[in-house]
């Protein structure tokens, strides 16, 4: 078994037996505090970290500076607008990059000097006094997988395990961050039974991220963008099955070995290539590889005007789909209109970036910024249903986490109208009906209206793992468990390292009542991805209602979010009989929430036996449009209210029943 790192240890010249796990920090003097937050979180994670910010000038070539850059498995290079004009961290960071061990970091959002730009860095500007930040753990990521040939050791894996939702392809002096093959993440799945090979059924393929190679990692989101967009492509035949985004993503982080990703995403055949755009030109390869064997089915490549993007992503669809021998009714793939799409190549950039933002879910500025590119595309191309489904979904997200009644009202309405807009352009696109389906659910809690819609999705889409998560989630949410069930168990075969995949399959079998499988999803998502936003707390409730209370309180214990946390915590101290606890926690939750969190109070209040101030709480959360209400039907914690009047006349007035 492989041991955890050693454990930090004071300052001063690594000696041998702590140099195999040994960091060099390369900083200008003006970034000293940058460079203590960094050592910081390098040290807790176990990494004893060289750097000195006492030794000026010509003594940073002393013995010992030297010998610590020699012995560092990881050269950590904070690049800023002083280490930039640094000819010792030039000297640094090319001693680092010619022997493979770089690890760029930008730190005030300068981008690094001539020479470097061509290796993506971390931006860890904004989140240096943030440990537990998304960017701070792709840095120990980076600094893991130089020291461990790749591979996490379960021990790093569990505190730094990357978020599905962040994209970032961190390459250090040519080693890419491995999340996969070997890695933690997919002998998980193998270990847990991965997805059966297709026999005779539709043909599985996992298209893994094509790689960017403008030297700009500001155009990721542009090679992002088309592998999704051809995978968008692909769905669109019965014949096919396309993998997950968020696995295939996972999958393809490293490169690691083809038959490894084909085994762990129980595909059939992988799609790879890369991008590479320059001035008004864009060049595309690409190449099919068989799953079974690692070898090459098909391989070709593109250049073209930029405008004619577009018909790139065609020619792969139709090249693999020939490649395949798999036959497309009516039009060829290669001339089939993508639909919901657009032939304005200013729209769908602004789209790109739109949806990299929306994706990376950082905060409320990045999520409004993704709103204004939705709304710059749709200005460019008005009948561009993809960017109005992307504004419907944006503005609902915006409503639920950062709006204030009046606005939350707004832009609800604003959601319904942007996702019908969709669905007028697009009658055949599944993502514009998802988008009306969660608008009305989520936005305008009108469950009775998103019936349909959500219907459609799946009808047009049984092969979209996100459009099938979405359905399954409100069919749970309606106490359909049986469907709900089948039908988050076909997106989790095809998205299997989606922890977010693992939470909502978990969620449903909460609702079910079946809360030992519930526990078991729940710890296969947080396997994937230990900071996944309200995951602790769900698995939590399920452990309470389990009757393992102990360990529902560690798991609590583990939840960031107050808004999750603390409800549990009140209902644990009932169980055991703390009222005072009890009431403690539950006016922390109330001061610092406020009218926020009526349905919380609802099932805190309902768990501790208060069946009037439960059910006021979830009439004023309907009253004030909580997003919470959506799931007062299937909630266990509310079971206790099935058979009082008022729960039931506010469970027909929302659409349940």
């Amino acid at each position: 078994m492989r041991q955890p790192p050693a454990p930090p240890t004071p300052s001063g010249e690594p000696g041998a037996a702590e140099s195999a796990r040994s960091v060099f920090i390369s900083y200008a003097h003006a970034d000293r505090k940058a460079a203590q937050a960094v050592v910081r979180v390098l040290e807790q994670a176990g990494y004893r970290v060289w750097w000195d910010d006492l030794i000026q000038g010509g003594e940073r070539f002393s013995h010992a500076m030297e010998a610590a850059l020699v012995q560092a498995r990881a050269v950590v290079v904070l690049w800023s607008k002083a280490s930039a004009a640094s000819h010792w961290v030039h000297d640094e960071a090319t001693r680092g990059l010619e022997s493979g061990r770089l690890v760029p970091l930008l730190i005030d959002g300068s981008q690094p000097p001539l020479g470097f730009g061509q290796f993506q860095s971390i931006d860890v500007s904004r989140v240096l006094g943030k440990p537990g930040s998304e960017p701070m753990r792709k840095l120990v990521l980076a600094v893991a997988a130089l020291h461990e040939g790749g591979e996490l050791s379960p021990a790093i894996a569990r505190e730094v395990a990357p978020s599905p939702a962040r994209r970032g392809l961190l390459v250090a002096g040519g080693l890419a961050l491995l999340a996969a093959g070997s890695g933690v993440l997919l002998w998980r799945v193998r270990e847990q039974g991965g997805a059966a090979r297709s026999a005779d059924g539709p043909r599985r393929i996992a298209v893994l991220p094509f790689e960017n190679l403008s030297g700009d990692p500001e155009q990721r989101y542009f090679s992002d963008g088309l592998t999704s967009e051809i995978r968008i492509q692909l769905s669109r035949n019965a014949l096919l099955q396309i993998a997950g985004q968020t696995s295939s993503e996972r999958a393809g982080v490293g490169q690691a070995d083809g038959l490894a990703i084909a085994r762990a995403l129980g595909v059939d055949y992988l799609l790879g290539g890369n991008v590479q755009r320059a001035g008004g030109r864009v060049k595309v390869a690409a190449e099919l590889t068989d799953g079974s064997t690692g070898l090459s089915r098909w391989a070709d490549s593109w250049e073209r005007p930029l405008t004619d993007v577009f018909a790139v992503q065609s020619e792969i669809g139709a090249a693999v789909v020939t490649a395949l021998s798999a036959a497309v009714e009516g039009r060829g793939a290669a001339d089939a209109p993508h639909v919901g799409g657009t032939a304005n190549v200013a729209a769908f950039d602004a789209f790109l970036h739109g949806r990299a933002l929306y994706e990376a879910g950082i905060d409320e500025d990045s999520d409004r910024r993704a709103l204004a590119y939705f709304d710059r595309a749709i200005a460019l191309d008005g009948r561009y249903a993809g960017a109005h489904a992307a504004r419907a979904r944006a503005l609902v997200v915006i409503g639920n986490i950062y709006a204030d009644h009046d606005e939350r009202v707004r832009v609800y309405g604003a959601a319904e109208a942007a996702a019908r807009s969709a669905t007028t352009l697009a009658p055949d696109f599944a993502e514009g009906f998802s988008a009306l389906g969660f608008a009305l659910a989520s936005g305008k809690l009108d469950v009775r209206g998103a019936r349909e819609p959500f219907e459609r999705s799946h009808a047009l889409a049984p092969g979209d793992a996100d459009v099938l998560a979405r359905y399954a989630t409100f069919r749970s949410n309606l106490r359909d468990h049986d469907r709900a069930t089948g039908v988050i168990l076909r997106a989790a075969t095809l998205d299997p390292l989606n922890a977010r995949t693992f939470r909502s399959q978990g969620d449903i079998r909460h609702n079910a009542g079946d809360h030992v499988a519930a526990i078991g999803a729940y710890r296969r998502a947080i396997e994937l991805n230990p900071t996944l936003s309200g995951v602790h707390a769900s698995m939590g409730f399920a452990q309470m209602l389990a009757g393992l209370d102990a360990e529902a309180r560690t798991s609590f214990l583990h939840e960031r979010s107050a808004v999750r946390r603390l409800p549990g915590l009140a209902i644990l101290a009932h169980r055991a009989g703390d009222r005072a606890g009890s009431d403690a926690a539950l006016a922390e939750l109330v001061a610092e929430y406020g009218d926020k969190s009526h349905y919380q109070y609802a099932q805190v209040h309902a768990q501790r036996g208060d069946a009037g101030n439960a059910l006021a709480s979830l009439q004023a959360a309907w009253d004030l449009r909580d997003g919470g209400i959506m799931l007062m039907y299937a909630d266990p914690l509310l079971a206790p209210l099935r058979s009082t009047d008022g729960y039931l006349a506010l469970a027909k007035a929302v659409g349940f029943g």
